[in-house]
């Protein structure tokens, strides 16, 4: 694309998802700006992160500005990854729509196909069992575990390994005693001369059991827990 071209789209007062596509590649362009032209997944993957926190903060708040404006910087995000791939020719943007629509159409068999589903319970059924059909899952309980990515919040992260591991017949009880011995001992070490080591292995055993206790029960102690630090920086007393 030409300066003349660029100017062009440009000059708009509004943009649609093809005068972004072009403006973005025009950046990446060797006319375009030496920042964006050096990037790479590793180099921005921060900003992915940082992006998808922020769209969260927007959505705590219930700030629609706001988050119109968070939404538009992690679309931002989607496009930068989706157009090195391209330069790449491996895929590009249309490919991430195209997938993601196909997606849609395969896991909603209620919807676009013949398969009856009267609540979310029955929706979520349905989506699940296409899912299995889509991907040929034949995996292990414990490769599904695996499957969460790490890269997760640890309490959000150990909620979905315990979902998957209930799914698939595990007690957890053992789990959930051991949480309440462990917060029994330590509500009774608290202010003592403990081990650092011993305080370590309880608390081990506590978040433990309250991760488990969360998948039982579809509680997400991530959000619950960022609830309370908020709560506690509320109420803390002013200096």
């Amino acid at each position: 694309m030409n300066r003349e071209e660029i100017r062009n789209i440009t000059s708009k007062k509004k943009y649609d998802i093809d005068d972004l596509k072009a403006i973005f590649a025009y950046l990446r362009s060797e006319n375009g700006c030496p920042w964006d032209r050096v990037q790479t997944h590793e180099s921005i993957r921060g900003n992915l992160i940082e992006e998808t926190y922020e769209v969260v903060e927007a959505l705590d708040k219930k700030d629609s500005h706001l988050l119109r404006e968070e939404l538009g910087d992690l679309l931002l995000q989607v496009l930068f990854h989706s157009a090195m791939e391209e330069e790449e020719g491996r895929f590009s943007f249309n490919d991430v729509v195209s997938d993601i629509a196909a997606k849609l159409v395969n896991r909603h068999p209620h919807v676009f196909g013949d398969v009856s589903a009267d609540d979310p319970e029955g929706a979520l059924d349905a989506w699940e069992k296409a899912k299995v059909v889509e991907k040929k899952d034949r995996k292990t309980v414990k490769d599904k575990m695996a499957a969460v990515p790490p890269q997760l919040p640890s309490l959000m992260r150990a909620k979905k390994v315990y979902s998957k591991a209930i799914k698939g017949g595990y007690d957890i009880d053992n789990h959930l005693s051991a949480a309440k011995s462990a917060l029994l001992k330590l509500s009774c070490a608290c202010g003592e001369a403990t081990d650092k080591a011993e305080y370590e292995s309880l608390i081990s055993d506590a978040l433990t059991g309250i991760s488990a206790l969360s998948a039982v029960m579809d509680i997400d102690s991530e959000e619950l827990l960022s609830r309370k630090t908020a709560e506690f920086i509320e109420k803390y007393p002013e200096n």
